[in-house]
């Protein structure tokens, strides 16, 4: 569990919290117009549940609201996109309205490291839409840095950028 200097706690989520988190990251996405049309993505990221299973999935709360979530990929994790055996990778940070400009996305990436750091991993990486520029600002002011090589396309009309951080 880690504690910040803003009055919010990053931990795992609890099962009767999956729901909610769900939401919160579909709302995240759907509210800054990253979730394309006739997409299923919104259904993919409504599913916490399945995350919080199949990955570790992490929360910010103040103790009453959820504020922010990521879904955390250890290598070989069915949710992992770029992550190889060396590397932890993280995706579908989002951060509430509410909770905008708080830390919270910020809070949760350095999690993320803290987290990549304690596992052994020489690396964490993370994709990234293109048109996603605020969430870059933050990774780029975190020390990561852009590795077009690793660039990909899960599908037409969607280009992710790769990020990755040595550790």
């Amino acid at each position: 569990m880690t504690t910040n200097p803003t009055p919010f706690t990053i931990r795992l989520a609890e099962p009767a919290e999956y729901a909610a988190v769900g939401e919160l990251t579909a709302e995240a996405y759907a509210n800054d117009g990253f979730i394309p049309a006739n997409s299923d993505y919104g259904d993919t990221l409504r599913a916490a549940a399945d995350r919080a299973e199949r990955a570790e999935l992490w929360v910010a709360t103040d103790g009453t609201d959820l504020l922010g979530t990521v879904t955390y990929c250890v290598p070989g994790s069915f949710y992992g996109e770029i992550g190889q055996p060396h590397e932890g990778e993280f995706r579908m940070l989002g951060v509430s309205a509410k909770a905008r400009g708080l830390g919270v996305g910020t809070a949760l990436t350095k999690h993320c490291i803290t987290r990549s750091r304690e596992l052994g991993f020489t690396h964490l990486v993370l994709s990234s839409a293109d048109y996603m520029k605020p969430a870059h600002r933050i990774y780029e002011r975190l020390g990561f840095t852009r590795v077009p090589s690793r660039d990909w396309s899960p599908r037409p009309g969607v280009h992710l950028y790769a990020y990755s951080l040595a550790l």
